[in-house]
């Protein structure tokens, strides 16, 4: 999933079908029928797939993921060999249950690290441990040696955004230790730049303080080499400074390149090709890590949920479409590209997509994107039908007396570029590095003011990441949306293509503020 937690949204509280069956399951009452909205006659391959897409065999395809990036150098990343293994483990077992999937080609920018080394050369020496971010501009060899600046925040939410944040100090020359927050990081390095800073380290500020998040840039706009630390080493150097003047060595290096890489695409061969239901997950993770849950985890289930619907392509009514996104970590370029290359008339034909990232998070919250948004400020709602895909979710989790919250349409995974084009979108998520609230410890247990994952594009995000308890319960989900799509869509989009109205296909951009890996 792309950054930042990208996830300071607000949140919804549980619905109110989740509500009520919470309370009859605490009284001894057994959950209603899998609820539909009063929609009874939709639902029979729905039901099927609830049944037949089992976790068991979801999490075979998980081990696999593993195995892959354990045999290419512990990661599935974007134009690497472990992505490419992924997708040929995806294809092969799609051709196998009689799907013919396709890759879709396309380049983007990259960068390639050569050095993140850090140092404090005085008070008393140390080593740091920088991640330097991606498109950052270079040190000299050997790194640059300088007096630490620590950008005050305060109470302030913008730190290090304004160049008002660094008057009444002498930044020139010097490495400027910002907190994140309240802007790109982009911006923070140009307001640091532009006050005569010689380098920039962004604090991750994750409540672990081991965490460090690497940032990403926009190439365009970068000034000074910038890396990211993790909180408990920001905190130390905050109080160091404190005390007397702080010397650093920095050694941050890459390049940029251009890699080729390829989204891959499955469709049924039945049902109709004018109202096709589209399911994606992004397949690469980062460079950090195997990217088991994020999102291996979402692919995983994609793929158990597309086999099983292949025993039924005579009961499809609408042609379902699956995607494995590559470069969604890069700024969902793969799901980008896909929808900027759509016809007007594909873009017509597109019913509904259903995005899922981050389905086996740890210190999990069970989301449901957010189609509405119309009781609460926050990030805009989806387009016509998105609300009743996000009900048709909440009702069947709420049947299992399993509560959901909201998750805002922030843009920041595959379903961007979809809204953009006004396409219907839902979906699921169980959080990436989102904090969890004491209302979300109380509603799906684990730990209050920790992430949601806290392996979060880190090194650790392996098999013993993944929870099987929500990576099953959303995977019935997946599944059960993906039935009743299949089959009735009516209360979604018109039958009629032509009068499904959507805009130009958007630009391929990555969105502004994902300014992390």
């Amino acid at each position: 999933m792309t950054p930042t937690d990208r996830h300071g949204g607000r949140h919804r509280r549980r619905s109110a079908v989740a509500v009520l069956a919470a309370a009859a399951l605490a009284a001894g009452m057994a959950p209603a029928a899998h609820a539909d909205s009063g929609r009874t006659g939709n639902t029979g391959l729905a039901r099927k797939l609830v049944r037949e897409v089992k976790t068991d065999n979801a999490w075979r395809h998980l081990r696999a993921l593993q195995w892959i990036a354990d045999r290419n150098g512990g990661i599935r990343a974007s134009g690497t060999r472990g992505h490419v293994a992924s997708a040929e483990y995806v294809e092969s077992r799609l051709r196998a249950a009689g799907y013919r999937p396709i890759r879709q080609p396309f380049t983007h920018d990259d960068y390639e690290f050569h050095v993140s080394a850090g140092r404090v050369v005085a008070p008393s020496a140390r080593t740091l441990h920088p991640l330097v971010a991606r498109f950052s501009a270079n040190t000299p060899d050997g790194g640059l040696t300088a007096r630490l600046a620590v950008v005050p925040s305060g109470t302030d939410a913008t730190p290090g955004c304004e160049p008002s944040d660094y008057a009444g100090a002498d930044y020139t020359g010097r490495i400027a230790l910002i907190n994140a927050g309240g802007c790109t990081n982009t911006v923070k390095q140009k307001a640091a730049a532009a006050a005569g800073a010689a380098a920039a380290l962004i604090n991750t500020n994750n409540p672990n303080p081991d965490m460090i998040l690497r940032t990403r840039l926009t190439a365009a706009d970068v000034k000074i080499p910038v890396a990211s630390i993790g909180r408990g080493e920001a905190e130390a150097l905050a109080a160091d400074a404190a005390r007397g003047p702080v010397t650093l060595t920095v050694d941050l290096r890459g390049k940029a390149k251009t890699v080729t890489t390829f989204n891959v695409i499955a469709e049924t061969p039945t049902g109709r090709a004018d109202n096709v239901v589209m399911l994606g997950a992004h397949l690469d993770g980062v460079t950090e890590g195997p990217g088991l849950n994020d999102n291996g985890s979402s692919s995983a289930m994609e793929l158990e949920t597309a086999l099983q619907l292949a025993r039924h392509f005579k009961q499809i009514r609408n042609k379902v479409r699956f995607a494995w996104w590559g470069a969604e970590e890069h700024g969902d370029l793969g799901s980008g590209h896909y929808v900027a290359h759509l016809s007007e008339q594909g873009r017509a034909d597109l019913a509904l997509y259903l995005n899922f990232d981050m389905i086996g998070s740890p210190n999990f919250a069970r989301m449901v994107y957010d189609g509405d948004d119309s009781d609460h400020e926050g990030a805009g709602p989806g387009p016509e039908g998105s609300a009743r895909i996000e009900k048709v979710l909440t009702d069947f989790h709420g049947s299992r007396g399993l509560p959901t919250v909201g998750r805002d349409f922030d843009g920041r995974s595959d379903y961007g570029p979809f809204i953009a084009a006004g396409i219907p979108a839902g979906g699921e998520t169980s959080g990436s590095n989102l904090i969890k609230t004491a209302e979300w410890a109380r509603l799906f247990g684990g730990r209050a003011g920790q992430s949601l994952d806290w392996c979060y594009h880190s090194a650790c995000d392996d098999l013993r990441n993944v929870n099987r308890t929500i990576f099953g319960q959303l995977g019935a989900g997946m599944a059960w949306a993906t039935g009743r799509f299949a089959v009735d869509t009516s209360d979604i989009a018109p039958a009629d293509p032509a009068k499904r109205l959507r805009t130009p296909a958007p630009k391929l951009a990555v969105h502004p503020s994902m300014d992390e890996d």
